[in-house]
C-alpha cells in the first residue's frame, strides 16, 4: 500500500502541473499568516521603530534621538522605504516579508536542480519548505530571518547558477546588502568559491580565476557597504564597518553566567549597561575587551561552552512561534493550537535535520558509484551550515540563527528522499 501510494506522489511531483501545486502551497499558508496581525515586539518592535523613523527622514537613531550603529541597518533600511511607499504597518512588514518568501522558493527550486542534480529532488525539497511551520510563522513578523534568508539565497544562487563579471558584481552587491542586515555574512563567499575552486579537479591552474572572482565579489560588497561606514565615521567619528554590537554579542556569550545562549542577565553584563559614563563605541569597545578577557582567562570553559552553544543553536526549533505569544490575538484564542503546531514543527525539524546529517555519506557513495567527482556544488548546503556553526563558538547559539540555512537543509534531506524513492521503484520494477 505504501509503496503505491509513494510511487503515487513520486509520479504527481514530476507532473507539470505539480509546480503551479507547490508554489500554491508555499504561498497560500503564508499570506494566511499575515491575518495574525502580530505586534512587533523586542527586537521586532526596534526594527520597525526605526524604520518607521527613517521613513520619515529621521535618521537611524537611537530611543534618546542620537545617531546610532548598535543594530544593523540593512533591514530598517529595507523597511523603510517599503514603509514610504505603503505606509509603516504591520501589513507592509508582511507584504515585503511575502515577496522575499516567493523569491526564496524559487531559489530553493533551481538551487535543489544544481546542488542535487535531480528534478524529483528539488521539488521534493520546495515542497519540505513549503510545509515547514517556523517558516511560514515568521513571515508577519518584523524579524530579519525572512528577507535576509531570500539575500543569502540569492548571492549563493548569483555564485552558482551565473558566471561572468556581472554576475560577480550582482553576487557582490547582494551579498554587501545581505551584510548590512547580518554584519558577518561576507565570510561565507571565500567558503563559497573554495568549493568552486575544488569541484574544478585543477586546483592549481584555476586558483588565479577563482582569486580574482572572489576579491571581485568582495570589492563590490565592500563599496557597498562604504556609504554606511562613511555614515558612521560622520556621526559617530569612528570607523565602523557595520555595527557597533559585536563586543556586547561576544560578551553575552562569554561570562561566568553563561550556558550556550544568550545571556544578558550576566552581572558583568548588567554592570556595562548600567555604566554612563561610557558611549556606544566606548561601551562596544569596553564588552570587548570583557570578553576577550573573560576567554583568555577561562580557555577549558570557553571550550566547554563551544557544544552547548552549538546545541542551542541547532538542536531547538520554532521560535518564530514566540512573537505570537505577546503580539497576536490569535495566540490568545488558541494558544494550544500554536503549542501543538510547535511541537509538530520540531519533530520535522529533526527528521530534516539528521536527514541533512547522514546525506553526506549517502551522496558520495551514490557519487562513487556513478563515476562522478566527490565534490560539486552538494557541498555548498554544509558550508552553509558551518558558517553560522563557526560564529556560534565564539559567541553564542540562538535557534533564529540557523534559518536562512534551513532551505539548504530542505534541498539536501529532499535528495535523500528522492534517492530512497528512486530505490524503491527500481525495486518494483524488479520484482
Amino acid at each position: 500500500m505504501f509503496d503505491r501510494l509513494f510511487a503515487r506522489l513520486t509520479a504527481f511531483l514530476m507532473e507539470p502541473r505539480a509546480l503551479p501545486a507547490l508554489f500554491v502551497l508555499f504561498m497560500v499558508p503564508r499570506a494566511a499568516m499575515l491575518l495574525c496581525a502580530v505586534t512587533p515586539t523586542s527586537d521586532a518592535q526596534w526594527y520597525f521603530s526605526r524604520a518607521a523613523l527613517m521613513a520619515t527622514g529621521a535618521g537611524y537613531i537611537d530611543n534618546h534621538g542620537a545617531a546610532t550603529a548598535f543594530w544593523p541597518v540593512g533591514w530598517p533600511m529595507i523597511l523603510s522605504l517599503a514603509f514610504r511607499l505603503l505606509g509603516a504597518s504591520i501589513w507592509t512588514v508582511g507584504i515585503v516579508n511575502l515577496i522575499a518568501a516567493a523569491l526564496s522558493a524559487w531559489l530553493v527550486l533551481d538551487l535543489g536542480r544544481r546542488l542535487s542534480g535531480s528534478e524529483l529532488a528539488a521539488r521534493i525539497g520546495l515542497l519540505a519548505f513549503a510545509i515547514y511551520p517556523n517558516a511560514i510563522l515568521y513571515v508577519p513578523l518584523a524579524l530579519t530571518e525572512v528577507v535576509y534568508t531570500a539575500l543569502f539565497l540569492s548571492g549563493i544562487w548569483l555564485l552558482v547558477a551565473r558566471h561572468g563579471w556581472r554576475a560577480n558584481v550582482a553576487a557582490g552587491l547582494v551579498f554587501g546588502l545581505a551584510a548590512l542586515v547580518k554584519a558577518q555574512t561576507l565570510v561565507i563567499v571565500p567558503a563559497i568559491m573554495a568549493v568552486a575552486l575544488w569541484r574544478t579537479g585543477d586546483m592549481r591552474r584555476q586558483f588565479l580565476p577563482v582569486a580574482w572572482r572572489t576579491a571581485l565579489v568582495l570589492g563590490v560588497a565592500g563599496l557597498a557597504i562604504a556609504p554606511w561606514t562613511l555614515r558612521n565615521h560622520r556621526e559617530l567619528g569612528a570607523w565602523v564597518v557595520v555595527s557597533t554590537n559585536g563586543g556586547y554579542t561576544l560578551l553575552t556569550g562569554n561570562n561566568d553566567s553563561a550556558r550556550g545562549g544568550y545571556t544578558p542577565e550576566d552581572p558583568v553584563v548588567r554592570a556595562l549597561e548600567a555604566r554612563t559614563d561610557l558611549d556606544e563605541l566606548g561601551r562596544d569597545r569596553e564588552a570587548r575587551r570583557l570578553g576577550t578577557a573573560w576567554i583568555a582567562a577561562h580557555p577549558a570553559r570557553f571550550a566547554m561552552l563551544a557544544p552547548m552553544k552549538l546545541w542551542r543553536l541547532w538542536g531547538p526549533d520554532g521560535e518564530g512561534e514566540w512573537a505570537y505569544e505577546t503580539g497576536s490575538a490569535a495566540w490568545q484564542a488558541a494558544p494550544r493550537a500554536f503549542l501543538a503546531l510547535r511541537a509538530v514543527n520540531q519533530a520535522f525539524y529533526w527528521l530534516l535535520l539528521g536527514a541533512f546529517v547522514l546525506a553526506p555519506f549517502a551522496i558520495l557513495a551514490r557519487r562513487r558509484a556513478t563515476g562522478l567527482p566527490a565534490i560539486d556544488w552538494w557541498i555548498i548546503a554544509h558550508v552553509a551550515a558551518l558558517y553560522p556553526s563557526a560564529i556560534a563558538v565564539v559567541f553564542s547559539g540562538q535557534s533564529r540563527f540557523h534559518y536562512p540555512v534551513m532551505p539548504f537543509v530542505c534541498m539536501i534531506a529532499a535528495w535523500v528522499v528522492a534517492q530512497w524513492l528512486e530505490m524503491r521503484a527500481a525495486k518494483r520494477t524488479r520484482i
